[in-house]
């Protein structure tokens, strides 16, 4: 098992002076912390993976394809694989947890819950 812990994290990232930390790597999956303050330009390119978002906190934007909604702290987001995406009209310092699916999963692993 790996464990993370939220604040360490944050503070790994904000020593690199990188806005992402990719925090963990496996064949399946990864995961990282992507970091946008207020009023930066997002300029990530569409990635050939599933990709699932978690609002840790901030407030702003983001454009999926032609679709722009507001987001904040608590907003879950999907975006599929090649499809342009990016953080907009970023009002608040965005923290997100960032996940990558590296395979494409057919059926459910949670399995009888």
């Amino acid at each position: 098992m790996n464990a993370f812990e939220l604040d360490h994290l944050v503070s790994q990232r904000s020593k690199l002076n990188q806005p992402y930390l990719e925090f963990l790597h496996v064949p399946s999956l990864s995961a990282g912390l992507y970091v946008l303050p207020a009023s930066a330009v997002d300029t990530q390119e569409p990635h050939t993976a599933d990709e699932l978002y978690y609002i840790i906190s901030g407030r702003g934007f983001i454009q999926v394809g032609t679709e722009s909604r507001a987001i904040q702290a608590g907003t879950v987001l999907y975006v599929e694989a090649n499809v342009e995406h990016r953080f907009h009209t970023i009002e608040e310092d965005l923290t997100i947890l960032v996940y990558y699916a590296h395979v494409n999963m057919q059926i459910s692993t949670m399995k009888g819950v």
